[in-house]
């Protein structure tokens, strides 16, 4: 082969090459894109969630009553204080039933 052809050859080879790579990093790019990225996390995270949901809810159907006594107590933990005030109003309401005496009276 002569040096004109092998020069000619490592050109086209050489621009081929190069709008390899300029095609690699336009991909690179819209890969990195804000946006690209935005929608990936979007579909990760429903994803995520939608497998989780299904889990919780097939562990519901296999156990229900356990399932409801947890969440009792979770529901009573997390409004222990308005219903210990509740009880107390109600403590009070009861104890108190004397009908004799009135707030009224003086003496």
């Amino acid at each position: 082969m002569s040096r004109e052809l092998a020069y000619r050859a490592a050109t086209e080879r050489a621009a081929h090459l190069r709008s390899q790579a300029f095609l690699s990093l336009a991909d690179a790019k819209a890969r990195i894109a804000p946006g690209r990225l935005k929608a990936d996390v979007e579909a990760k995270v429903t994803a995520t969630a939608l497998n989780g949901v299904a889990y919780v809810g097939a562990k519901v159907r296999r156990r229900p009553v356990a399932t409801g006594a947890a969440a009792t107590g979770i529901v009573l933990f997390l409004f222990r204080r308005p219903l210990t005030a509740l009880f107390g109003r109600l403590f009070v309401r009861l104890r108190n039933r004397n009908t004799e005496i009135s707030e009224i009276d003086d003496g």
